[in-house]
């Protein structure tokens, strides 16, 4: 490793966070006997410990409950996009199910900031936790911050939704211009996610877990623009522009998201199914980018 990436001796002893370079998608974790190895960005703040209980069943796991939350929610926001579902429940029950499930989104949203967050916490003190940082450094601090501010929107979107008689004037500012926001904020955020996963705007890692899941998320986040473009809220007349596309396009988007969500699963556990007895790295040697472990 060259000087500039070299540690200072008892760097990593007193405690200090893996550095990340600006916008990184890799960053140089320091392991306990003192050994820099280069990892991935996502696979660092996926797997900081091991895997604990099953794929599909892992209550104690935060990992876990992000993908369980995560497909709650899009399952609920996919039932409230289907017109039968909609006709069943009537528009007050169709509003309901969306702002429940915007509130599955924040849930699992925020615990993807949280574990963004708890990746960079410096190891001299792990259980000192600060609630909101600021790490303008960090990809994945950029793509969970944003995104959770998306689901805020979404939340008051949907819960201003449920409101009766609202006028033109006030559905077109309060209902359908957050979730115009929203869904801004969730394509900035898959799109960064993307991003790291790729650690640039193209590849192709059909053997990646985080591949296909930030792929899908892309998808599902410009279905959702899509829908809010549709669902333009005329503010003089409070006719929507079309609502059948957006309905449509928000049933795409869930389905993407839950998609998702679902591969979410595998992905926590993948280092422990999948683990191969490897020699350390060698701190004259250490691991170019493309050891993503």
């Amino acid at each position: 490793m060259n000087r500039a990436d070299r540690t200072p001796p008892g760097r990593d002893r007193a405690g200090r966070r893996p550095r990340r370079r600006a916008a990184a998608t890799f960053v140089d974790h320091i392991r306990a006997d003192g050994v820099i190895v280069r990892r991935e960005s996502r696979h660092h703040r996926k797997h900081q410990k091991p895997a604990t209980g099953s794929t599909w069943w892992a209550p104690a796991a935060r990992g876990w409950w992000i993908a369980v939350l995560f497909a709650i929610g899009s399952a609920l926001f996919a039932a409230g996009s289907i017109p039968a579902y909609a006709d069943a429940v009537g528009t007050r029950g169709d509003t309901l199910t969306y702002f429940i499930g915007s509130l599955f989104f924040t849930a699992a949203s925020f615990l993807c900031y949280r574990e963004a967050v708890d990746a960079a916490t410096p190891a001299r003190n792990p259980h000192h936790r600060q609630f909101f940082t600021y790490q303008p450094h960090q990809i994945d601090w950029w793509a969970t911050s944003v995104q959770l501010a998306g689901t805020l929107y979404f939340n008051i979107s949907t819960g201003l939704a449920m409101a009766d008689n609202l006028s033109a004037q006030t559905a077109h500012q309060h209902v359908w211009r957050p979730d115009a926001i929203g869904s801004v904020c969730f394509l900035v955020a898959s799109t960064l996610a993307w991003y790291e996963a790729c650690h640039g705007w193209l590849a192709w890692r059909a053997r990646s877990w985080a591949w296909w899941i930030t792929l899908v998320n892309l998808i599902g986040s410009i279905a959702f623009g899509i829908s809010a473009v549709a669902g333009y809220i005329n503010p003089v007349t409070g006719q929507v522009n079309n609502i059948d596309r957006a309905d449509t396009q928000t049933l795409i988007g869930a389905l993407c998201f839950l998609a998702g969500a679902i591969l979410l699963l595998p992905e926590r556990t993948e280092e422990t199914h999948h683990r191969s007895p490897t020699p350390n790295p060698s701190p004259r040697n250490p691991p170019t980018p493309h050891d993503r472990r």
